[in-house]
């Protein structure tokens, strides 16, 4: 009860509050390469269908609170459009006269990796340019640059790759797609790999308790993921990408406005591996041979009148195939003796998004949420099998009113339903002699029809540019758990004319466990799983930590920044995974003790010289849990510490980019069925060169340029049938040097 007074004291939750002053500098580009200002230009702030009116320097500024899409015009010129991302407070507009030139694309030059200065969360934004810095074929790959989210495999058979932000699971990360949840239920061990890192034009990464407007799932934070919109000025891109390992993949997206009202983009993806290898010689596939495809298609209806209506639907198939090197999609498993995995995703989704205003200059509306997932997922590892549906619904109602520049308040409704139809077994070893391979040794059945309905509510109070302070919470019931309560709260100050900035924040966090993909990495190891009968699947957790951050006066424009913030997590009912209880079984069991995570981080940015940026990080993550039998122990499998170092450098026009990423990875504390009680301490260098010609991007990299990797990361690989069989204990890389090219083709208006 202290704990919910404090957090209420704190104040009374979140809203996403990226506003920020955007500066625009509107100019007459002349033939002979001189510029001049143009006096009281006009420019249409699309996603807000407003009209704003430039100065007599034709300069203006505006408020951004999202991606932002500006068109400069001018009566007798051609027109310019910049597109206004997170991060980004200036950007300069040069038009022409229309009888001098046929076309003019002009760009801004982002920022790749930045901190949000005005959120009233602590929030990394990692922008298109930082998006770019690798080859980032999929979300995963996006946070390498990133010390908050730790990007590991789950284990050494799937290639599921599965992110920790402060020293947890990305399971207990509420993902988001433009502020509306995704990658829930089956579809999260392998969801990160589902969203193509070229899809995207940011991500935003908010630690700590979030806003309570999308539900209750957000324990450590959300990760938003904004993608190409329908209104950009892309007809045309594509990405192709080939890798040294014989991966192939190709991304396209076209972007259409097909008048004033409506505009729309379609997403393509395939992806494959000619081969596959086994470079440490155990017998099995370092990584599986895998084929996605992967399509969407959105649309935004505009109407004068301010409503606007955004829908799509994405649908992707995954089929992967891991284990021995001589196990294929025709081989039986059951009479050939070799130990080989089959893993099949399908999935579709659907969304639609409407937003109402209720006034003229859209202070109030009423927006709608509607969003439907189907997935199914079938799978063998060995012996085992699992196989799952779900279909899922999400609705959320929710009205806004911004009452003046101080106040503002939010509240809704919020409704949703899951449909789980699971089945984990596990064979016989001898089925030749049983006969069918229909015979199981047992079998669990998880599935689960879980309905919540809940109403929230959030205030916003703004004192300029000085405090921000956002309060709310929400009440859910649920069927399994019965009545849920979560109040979260988050406030900023600045200081010095917003040179030192201090955030605050802390709240309440819950969510449902699907015990075999949120671990699907136990599936592959020769140990019985076992469950405790009457198992509460209901994780309850409180969140609560800082940030200050110091903007310094040097470096090129003064944009060095030094940050540090501290998180700590408490949990009041988890599901412990744990493997050192009996060397037979995996015991999948309730909390009875403890479990916390104290992370620290401090961030440094600075451009020495111009085009040339640095950024530094450094993270020390204090985790513990307790195991049964053990008491309170260290966090298996969780890194103590981790360093990023990220150096960019870009020639005059950007012509030439150079990027080189270092990171230390510390130790972590193994399981006792290991031979190390640590892992090493070890490097991983990342570096690219791209070379930008008009309208396309040429790129070379190489990944682990020190070429280190887990050389014993499976146990036991000579006896897969054994109890002694486990390819889940995963500390350290499991591919050597990767070198991969790839071009980007973009196609502007």
């Amino acid at each position: 009860m202290k704990r919910i007074l404090s957090i209420i004291i704190i104040c009374f939750a979140f809203v996403n509050t990226y506003a920020q002053t955007f500066q625009g500098n509107i100019y007459y580009k002349k033939q002979n390469g001189t510029t001049e200002p143009l006096p009281f230009a006009q420019v249409y702030y699309l996603e807000k269908s407003k009209l704003l009116e430039a100065d007599a320097d034709g300069t203006f500024k505006l408020k951004i609170t999202e991606k932002s899409t500006l068109v400069a015009t001018y009566v007798g010129y051609t027109r310019d459009t910049v597109v206004a991302m997170p991060g980004m407070t200036q950007a300069d507009f040069y038009l022409s006269g229309e009888n001098e030139v046929a076309e003019s694309v002009i760009t801004a030059r982002q920022p790749g990796n930045t901190l949000s200065k005005l959120s009233s969360v602590r929030t990394e934004v990692i922008t298109a340019a930082g998006l770019c810095k690798m080859a980032c074929c999929n979300l995963a790959e996006s946070f390498e640059n990133s010390a908050s989210v730790t990007v590991g495999y789950s284990d050494a058979i799937t290639g599921a790759r599965q992110i920790k932000l402060l020293g947890l699971s990305g399971t207990y990360t509420q993902m988001l797609d433009e502020n509306r949840p995704v990658m829930r239920g089956l579809a999260s061990p392998f969801g990160l790999s589902y969203i193509p890192g070229q899809w995207l034009e940011s991500i935003q990464i908010a630690k700590g308790p979030s806003s309570v407007i999308n539900g209750l799932e957000a324990v450590t934070g959300q990760i938003n993921m904004e993608h190409r919109k329908p209104t950009a000025e892309n007809p045309l891109f594509v990405n192709l990408y080939v890798g040294n390992d014989t991966k192939l993949e190709a991304n396209v997206a076209s972007s259409l406005q097909l008048n004033e009202k409506w505009s729309t983009v379609i997403l393509g993806h395939v992806s494959s591996e000619l081969a596959t290898f086994d470079h440490n010689e155990d017998g099995f596939r370092d990584e599986p041979k895998t084929i996605q495809f992967n399509l969407a298609n959105r649309w935004l209806y505009y109407a004068p009148s301010g409503v606007q209506v955004r829908f799509g639907i994405r649908a992707l198939s995954d089929d992967r195939v891991g284990g021995q090197m001589n196990f294929t999609k025709t081989t039986d498993r059951f009479t050939s003796g070799l130990w080989g995995s089959r893993i099949q995703n399908k999935g579709m989704n659907g969304y639609v998004k409407v937003g109402v205003p209720l006034n003229a200059d859209n202070s109030q509306n009423v927006a709608l949420v509607a969003d439907y997932t189907y997935h199914r997922f079938d799978s063998f590892f060995g012996l085992k099998d699992y196989n799952g549906k779900q279909n899922s619904v999400f609705l959320n109602l929710l009205y806004q009113n911004d009452i003046n520049d101080a106040h503002k308040i939010e509240f809704g409704i919020t409704g949703q339903h899951d449909n789980f139809d699971e089945l984990m077994g596990e064979h016989f070893p001898a089925l030749s002699i049983i006969g069918s391979s229909d015979d199981y040794k047992y079998t669990i059945d998880p599935s689960r029809i879980e309905n919540s309905i809940g109403a929230f509510g959030e205030y916003t109070y703004r004192l300029g540019d000085k405090l921000t302070f956002v309060g709310g919470a929400r009440l859910d019931y649920n069927n399994l758990q019965g009545w849920l309560f979560a109040p979260r709260a988050n406030v900023k100050y600045s200081m010095l004319d917003n040179k030192v900035i201090l955030r605050a924040s802390g709240g309440r966090g819950f969510r449902s466990s699907n015990i075999f993909v949120d671990n699907l990495g136990m599936f592959s190891t020769g140990r019985t799983v076992k469950v405790d009968d009457n198992l509460d699947l209901g994780e309850d957790a409180w969140t609560y930590g800082g940030n200050i951050t110091v903007y310094m006066p040097f470096g090129y424009e003064n944009n060095t920044y030094l940050s540090f913030d501290f998180f700590r997590n408490e949990f009041v009912s988890q599901i412990i995974v744990d493997q050192e209880r009996d060397a037979r079984y995996v015991w999948l069991y309730n909390l009875d003790g403890k479990s916390y995570t104290n992370t620290y981080q401090i961030d440094f940015s600075v451009d020495p010289v111009e085009r040339f940026n640095i950024v530094a990080t450094f993270r020390y993550t204090d985790a513990k849990v307790t195991l049964s039998g053990q008491g309170l122990v260290e966090r298996p499998l969780t890194s103590r510490y981790k360093a990023v170092l990220n150096m960019q450098y870009s020639t005059n026009m950007s012509k030439w980019i150079f990027d080189f990423t270092a990171q230390l990875n510390g130790p972590m504390k193994l399981p006792n069925f290991m031979d190390m009680e640590y892992s090493p301490v070890y490097p991983v260098l990342f570096a690219q060169v791209t070379r930008k010609f008009r309208s396309v991007d040429v790129y070379i990299g190489g990944e682990n340029l020190t070429n280190y990797r887990q050389h014993d990361a499976i146990i036991a690989a000579d006896r897969p049938f054994s109890t002694d069989f486990n390819a889940s204990a995963i500390w350290g890389p499991l591919m050597g040097i990767k070198v991969y090219a790839g071009m980007r083709l973009t196609l502007w208006k």
